[in-house]
């Protein structure tokens, strides 16, 4: 599923228009991006959770030359499904 077959399904379960579910969901994902910018997380009861962290600096290789390369270290997006959501694929 794709962001407009998502906004397409959100429209028709919410009975919404599509545009006003395009802004629910650009609204959502803008809180979601700006609480885990200054470091929190976003737990939906659920469902999961979104939280960062933070990978240290490591060494890595160039696939082509086999040359040594330095990777900076960096925040990154983590997703902890939540109990519900577990057993709904099961």
């Amino acid at each position: 599923m794709n962001k407009t077959e998502l906004i397409e399904h959100i429209a028709y379960n919410a009975d919404l228009p599509k545009a006003g579910a395009a802004r629910a969901l650009e609204a959502t994902l803008s809180v979601v991006r700006q609480t885990l910018k200054k470091g929190g997380t976003v737990s939906l009861v659920g469902f999961g959770t979104f939280s960062v962290t933070k990978r240290a600096a490591r060494n890595g290789r160039n696939p082509r030359t086999g040359e040594a390369v330095k990777i900076a270290a960096r925040k990154v997006p983590k997703f902890t499904p939540g109990k519900a959501l577990k057993d709904a694929l099961n």
